[in-house]
């Protein structure tokens, strides 16, 4: 299930999502060069709760850090497409200024509720995904019914179905979930938590937002 665009045009230029974008390109094109592959930027769950280590800071910046990393190709280059789709409505409802402040808080409860539960772990934690999540909880609550263009493969057959934002995204949620209940948080792979995290965070600004409006 692969989503290729979305049918709700946003009425603003949606400069922030353009600006992250950019930003995430670049620092991906930085890790190819760097002898370290950035991961200086990474977040390291272990290292957030040692008041007394050296750098513990700094370990705390790295959940805004971390969202600008990615481990490959395909990482980026899916996270992008799903901020590329998502990202510019969300943008349109909240305003630039609160779409950046919400997406890097995203990333920074994405990225903590992932090292709550992978407490000692010493895998970093790399990739947009954890403020994207939250960008798809607010995308849920505000344009619900938003036609989702979506590529379906059906064994070897591509199929292109427009699916209601809702649908879309609950399925996507539901995998993460179910995902996050048989994969060990501790290992390296995918921070599942970090998404539920972020989502949840999303999902509920969106609706205190929407209920501060509607009042």
């Amino acid at each position: 299930m692969i989503p290729l665009r979305d049918l709700t045009r946003p009425r603003s230029t949606p400069v922030v999502t353009y600006g992250l974008l950019g930003t995430n390109v670049v620092m991906f094109f930085y890790q190819i060069i760097s002898p370290t592959d950035g991961l200086q930027l990474a977040c390291i769950p272990n290292a957030l709760f040692h008041p007394l280590r050296d750098g513990w800071l700094w370990a705390w910046a790295t959940l805004i850090t971390s969202a600008f990393l990615h481990g490959g190709w395909l990482h980026i280059i899916f996270n992008m497409l799903f901020l590329w789709i998502f990202g510019d409505n969300v943008e349109d409802r909240l305003g630039h200024i609160a779409f950046l402040v919400f997406y890097l808080a995203g990333a920074a409860i994405a990225g903590l509720t992932h090292s709550v539960f992978s407490l000692g772990s010493t895998v970093p934690m790399v990739g947009a995904s954890g403020a994207i999540s939250a960008v798809l909880g607010a995308y849920a609550v505000f344009y619900p019914w938003s036609k989702i263009r979506t590529l379906f493969l059906i064994i070897v057959f591509p199929v292109l179905i427009n699916v209601p934002a809702l649908i879309f995204i609950g399925i996507w949620f539901a995998g993460q979930i179910a995902s996050s209940l048989v994969n060990d948080p501790t290992a390296p792979g995918v921070a599942w938590w970090a998404h539920i995290g972020g989502f949840v965070f999303g999902f509920l600004w969106a609706l205190k937002i929407w209920d501060r409006r509607k009042r």
